[in-house]
């Protein structure tokens, strides 16, 4: 997969790109944007399991959403991706539209998904809807046909705050809207609260952890019943990176409720997750979501370093890289040397704020970071020392 991201939010104006397997880390003081970037996916998400006027009114209307003094203004996002189709890959653009209707709320202004059906000449527009109406190609994949001669299907959505692709690519023959349905359904962005990830749950069934990690000891449970190897591989990983955790397993109690129990050396009996420190629920959470047997086409990580050991970052790095090379895309934010330390040149962006636009920045880029890298720096000391310019407070 390649994004190219128009940035919509807190005035935010830049083009990003990444491709399959990298894993990038963002830094940046507070204000600069990174968590907004995070919001574009979770927005997107929002707005097709739910709607756009829900996913806006979710961020507290337009106005809030828009950049600040053009609260009238439409907010316009693209990005971009790689899809094959009968064999070649297509590069596939997404352009979405949104603006304020007379009564304030929020509506698709234009929905388009296109691209080039040969090596040259223009995308065409495979499914093209503004306000509710539109049409869509039903057989793209006919390369052999003329454009005149493809089938055009016209739709009328029930509502003009429904995005077409939400409809449309649940059926196959709408190849690209389906593939990019599937890909936003896929997203993670992890906002993780240790206190949800303790209580005891109800029996049932969960194959990957929730956004907000409420439904740990569920995805631990299906690890440990149906990937027994890859919940060992949880269990080597937390030995290792927790001194002192020899067994974590999914219990059921006699009323139900599945829990957690940690079995502790210095102990004989284990005990439930609500008795062990946030440092320990979170890595064991970390590690649950990266052995997940089908990794998210992206996964976007705020702050990982809160609550965990300094000497943990160059672990969980790894543990981040390891995912991404079986084909997730990585963003983790972060305000720790250790964890950028433990990073490579590639993988590391900083954001800076400029009259009121955010800028995103690449490490490989900046020659002096390069070359001091180059004779053995490491980049988080290099952050500390100021060489990432317009990173630090005024």
């Amino acid at each position: 997969l390649e994004r190219a991201i128009a940035i919509f939010n807190e005035n935010m104006d830049t083009d990003f790109s990444i491709n399959e397997g990298d894993k990038i880390g963002l830094i940046g003081i507070n204000g600069t944007g990174k968590s907004t970037l995070f919001d574009v996916f979770s927005f997107l998400k929002d707005a097709l399991s739910m709607n756009v006027g829900k996913a806006v009114s979710k961020r507290g209307g337009y106005k809030e959403l828009a950049s600040r003094g053009f609260a009238q203004e439409p907010i316009e996002l693209t990005l971009q991706f790689r899809l094959e189709i009968t064999g070649y890959e297509r590069l596939v653009t997404y352009i979405l539209r949104i603006e304020p209707d007379k009564a304030g709320r929020a509506v698709v202004a234009r929905e388009i998904l296109r691209y080039k059906r040969g090596a040259n000449g223009k995308p065409f527009h495979f499914l093209d809807f503004a306000y509710g109406k539109g049409y869509a190609i039903a057989n793209e994949e006919d390369f052999s046909k003329v454009d005149e001669e493809l089938r055009r299907e016209d739709e009328e959505l029930d509502a003009p705050d429904i995005l077409a692709i939400k409809g449309l690519g649940q059926f196959e023959r709408f190849k690209a809207a389906n593939a990019f349905r599937s890909l936003i359904e896929n997203w993670h962005v992890s906002d993780f609260h240790v206190s949800e990830a303790r209580p005891s749950q109800e029996d049932g069934f969960a194959e990957h952890l929730s956004s907000r990690g409420d439904n740990l000891p569920l995805v631990a449970n299906f690890l440990f019943e149906n990937h027994p190897e890859r919940f060992k591989r949880v269990l080597a990983s937390m030995q290792r990176r927790v001194p002192g955790v020899s067994l974590v397993e999914p219990r059921q109690t006699e009323d139900g409720r599945l829990v957690l129990r940690f079995q502790d050396g210095s102990f004989k009996d284990p005990f439930i997750s609500r008795f062990v420190s946030d440092g320990t629920i979170k890595m064991f959470a970390y590690l649950v979501l990266l052995h997940d047997p089908k990794p998210h086409p992206l996964l976007c990580v705020e702050e990982p370093e809160n609550q965990l050991y300094p000497q943990l970052m160059s672990e969980l790095a790894e543990e981040f890289r390891h995912y991404a090379t079986r084909g997730g895309q990585v963003f983790v934010t972060t305000h720790s040397p250790d964890f950028l330390n433990a990073l490579e040149l590639h993988e590391v962006c900083w954001l800076v704020k400029q009259k009121g636009c955010t800028e995103i920045h690449r490490a490989k880029d900046n020659a002096q970071i390069a070359a001091y890298v180059a004779e053995g720096d490491q980049l988080g000391y290099l952050w500390k020392q100021g060489f990432f310019n317009g990173v630090d407070p005024q």
